[in-house]
């Protein structure tokens, strides 16, 4: 596969038209909220892994998070499904710099015995992470299975998708230590890693944040890497160049299956120059693959590079890739 007709695959792939819904329900919240989205208190705007509210303690944020879980996904895979809502939402709060606190959960089943995979696949997580279930809704008569899973969290200082700056270097950082739970594009390094390893990896985002080597970044989605550099790309309101050749990738894994795959430990970082380094080092220091993947531009056009080819991906000034249509429309209106 060229890269041109890469492009054109990540374009029209799945993980990339569900990231796209993001704006039209931010669309609808900003027409039906009195001052609109930008009146809504908290630290970052609406957008990113996580809400990011003040602490009333005044030391640092707490940070608010939900994950709902494909309807496929729950009834095909019900275990790795319920393991997933929790292990999802961890990564939500560690790509914001934040520790876990709690989660709750809200089950759907058509019985009792349908809801049982799915609790114990998040009480594996849930101990395996250190991070409890507090609660939740359960409902034994509805006529399909769904799972949404919610989580509390708390940071000291914020990693966020408003901070990407021109001059920053793009690290990615993913376990390559797993194999995909076929058929579907989830790559798991986690439900048989040690649990002590688990919990010590989920600790590098807030050490980052504190010791002040990343400010900007969101883990890998559902939209695969490239997705998640569009979304943060287009919410620092930069581009970049990537460079595919540089991404680290298990052997043996096409490059569009790669870039397209959900990990389950898997961030993008924008870096200041001087801390690439030792952010690099410090995921080798675990045995976390982590590498430059490419530089942030003030143009907000995001190229790709293959090889000896380059393409245009997308340009986040002109197309909306989450944000909602409406304050893109204005932004561009007010220069």
């Amino acid at each position: 596969m060229n890269l041109h007709a890469l492009v054109d695959a990540l374009r029209g792939s799945p993980g990339f038209a569900h990231k796209r819904d993001i704006g039209d329900v931010m669309d609808a919240l900003d027409r039906a909220l009195p001052g609109g989205m930008q009146d809504m208190a908290q630290a970052v705007a609406i957008g990113d892994d996580c809400a990011a509210i003040a602490d009333p303690s005044g030391e640092g944020w707490l940070l608010l998070a939900i994950e709902g879980l494909v309807e496929q996904f729950v009834s095909r895979m019900p275990w790795f499904a319920g393991y997933c809502g929790v292990m999802v939402n961890v990564s939500d709060i560690c790509a914001m710099g934040g520790r876990p606190i709690a989660v709750v959960d809200a089950l759907w089943s058509d019985g009792a015995d349908a809801s049982s995979p799915v609790l114990e696949g998040m009480a594996a997580a849930s101990a395996r992470y250190g991070v409890p279930i507090v609660g939740g809704h359960s409902n034994h008569r509805a006529a399909h299975g769904q799972l949404a899973v919610a989580i509390l969290g708390r940071a000291k200082k914020l990693i966020t998708s408003f901070d990407a700056q021109p001059g920053d270097e793009l690290i990615v950082a993913v376990d390559l230590r797993g194999a995909y739970e076929e058929p579907y594009p989830y790559w798991n390094a986690s439900t048989r890693a040690p649990a002590e390893r688990l919990r010590g990896d989920i600790e590098m985002l807030p050490q980052l944040a504190e010791a002040g080597l990343c400010d900007a970044g969101k883990d890998v989605s559902m939209a695969g890497l490239i997705g998640t550099a569009l979304m943060l790309l287009e919410c620092s309101k930069v581009g970049a160049t990537i460079d595919l050749d540089a991404v680290p990738r298990p052997d043996g894994v096409p490059l569009l299956r790669w870039l397209l795959s959900f990990p389950s430990f898997g961030y993008l970082l924008s870096v200041r120059p001087a801390h690439a380094d030792r952010v690099i080092a410090r995921f080798g220091e675990r045995d976390i693959a982590a590498a430059r993947i490419g530089r942030v531009t003030t143009s907000p056009e995001v190229w790709l590079t293959l090889q000896d080819e380059r393409a245009l991906l997308w340009n986040v000034a002109e197309q909306a890739f989450i944000l909602a249509a409406t304050a893109a429309r204005a932004e561009a209106a007010h220069g």
